[in-house]
């Protein structure tokens, strides 16, 4: 069996994914065979896995970091959310049902054997094992149901390092805080903890590290500082609201609305990086900005979505947008609502019915069926650029719009529709836009001016390697790496 080591947060967001990516990266430079660990996630942020499964991106990017392909076994438990109180189970990469926040406590003697069953796998084929946590190690309240925390680690011995984001203000009592709930059979799994995003000289925390070390008896496996890099790395949780960059003169300028259900968005993450490009995203209550090109994101929840779009004016902006020659692509959800209905006779989003769509693409859509979970390669029509990335949807578009398909596949399927004049499109590929080649034609079809080149893969590639360089100066990665491999007694 491998090592392990768990990499739990005083909260969420604290940088715990990216951290196990870049440690990942390093165990790997030095010859051993890991594996990353989820044993829940909370996102619609999804990736598709060669069997046809899904996990959470953040264990897709740490299984790149680490060099291997994904598994379900990954991330056995990804919950989708489809309103703020309940959501979409996945269960080793399948939909398992749908649950309220309240009835899914209930849910732990089914998941726990399946969570267990996926580790032992992965440990069986592995040398180490770096397991990330979910939010916060000292949520108590919920500690009857946890499978994502110290639920999990009790059960499998697992040491723990434990991580606070010093950039929000109050790490030390977050982490004083944190010993102080947990009872002593969990304290005694906790290894050590480490501060992360630094923001300048990082002696000027001594004084705290002595006194977080005095108060809980926990080894500092060091600070880290703030890296810039990592903002170069796909996000999962959260949608950055980054001031767009100036693209000068004859630049693009791309807008994209925020719905409340907004799933995939890393989709975007190629086109921030464009010097020539401006990328906004609209928060809801602001207007959608003039710009060049809209594009409507993934949702995990389509028609909700699309009433909290009309809700907040955004189909009058989108209608004045094409009025005045803008462009306009629809990823999945995206997709679906520019067309003239979508049905949902089954209630797989809500109550069943159907509700008209905004009518830029003549097609419709019935949601039902299987989920479409395919990875997948193809040819854009118009620039005739080549692209690849996965489909993650629930539902079949059909109509007139569909003989003028936005993307050739590879395997002869038509995906997606152009309307009449070109400008308006959709299709149900993610990961569009990281096909370099294809980016590269959009801005120039729509600013005149070939983009100067950018190899996206390469530059996630430097990032993770800046990343794991960062990590390796910051951290005592021997001591880290040794806690992995020591047994922990019950």
């Amino acid at each position: 069996m491998a090592s392990c080591l768990m990499v739990m947060g005083t909260g969420s967001d604290v940088g715990k994914s990216l951290l196990v990516a870049g440690l990942a990266r390093i165990a790997v430079r030095r010859g051993l065979k890991v594996l990353p660990f989820k044993p829940q996630n909370m996102s619609n942020n999804a990736a598709v896995t060669a069997d046809g499964g899904e996990i959470g991106r953040a264990q897709a990017l740490q299984a790149r970091a680490a060099g291997v392909p994904l598994s379900v076994d990954m991330n056995p438990v990804l919950l989708k959310p489809q309103t703020d109180i309940g959501a979409q189970v996945v269960v080793q990469g399948r939909m398992a049902g749908t649950a309220r926040a309240a009835e899914y406590r209930g849910w732990r003697d089914r998941l726990m054997p399946k969570v267990l069953e996926s580790f032992a796998r992965l440990a069986a084929g592995s040398d180490l094992v770096l397991i990330e946590g979910a939010g916060s190690v000292s949520e108590v309240n919920l500690r009857a149901g946890d499978i994502a925390n110290m639920g999990f680690a009790t059960l499998v011995r697992a040491p723990v390092v434990l991580v606070g984001d010093i950039d929000r203000g109050g790490v030390i009592a977050q982490m004083v805080g944190s010993h102080a709930l947990l009872p002593e059979d969990e304290l005694s799994l906790i290894k050590g903890f480490i501060i992360n995003r630094f923001r300048g000289d990082v002696r000027l925390f001594d004084g705290g590290l002595t006194e977080i070390e005095t108060r809980t008896g926990w080894k500092s496996f060091g600070v880290v500082p703030w890296l810039p890099a990592a903002a170069r790395l796909p996000a999962e949780d959260a949608v950055a609201l980054d001031t767009p960059r100036d693209p000068g003169p004859g630049g693009l300028k791309i807008a994209v609305p925020m719905f409340a259900r907004i799933a995939n968005f890393d989709d975007l993450d190629p086109l921030k990086l464009e010097p020539q490009v401006a990328l906004t995203m609209v928060p809801p209550g602001q207007p959608l900005p003039v710009a060049d090109l809209i594009v409507l994101p993934g949702s995990k929840a389509t028609i909700a979505d699309l009433a909290f779009f009309r809700a907040q004016g955004w189909d009058v902006d989108l209608a004045a947008h094409v009025r005045r020659g803008g462009r306009v692509i629809g990823i999945c959800g995206g997709y679906q609502m520019l067309g003239r209905v979508i049905e949902d006779p089954d209630g797989i989003e809500g109550p069943a019915g159907a509700v008209p769509g905004l009518g830029l693409l003549d097609v419709e859509t019935r949601l039902g069926g299987d989920k479409a979970l395919i990875e997948t390669t193809g040819t854009e029509i118009t620039t005739g650029a080549a692209v690849r990335g996965y489909e993650m949807h629930v539902g079949v578009t059909t109509g007139p719009g569909t003989a003028r398909p936005m993307l050739r596949l590879a395997d002869g399927r038509p995906d997606g529709a152009t309307g009449h004049d070109g400008r308006v499109a959709g299709c149900y590929l993610h990961g569009l836009f990281g096909a370099d080649g294809y980016r590269a034609a959009l801005i120039e079809a729509l600013t005149g001016r070939r983009p100067v080149p950018i190899d996206y893969e390469a530059s996630v590639e430097a990032a993770l390697d800046a990343l794991a360089d960062h990590l390796e100066a910051a951290l005592d990665i021997e001591a880290l790496f040794a806690a992995a491999a020591e047994p922990v007694l019950p």
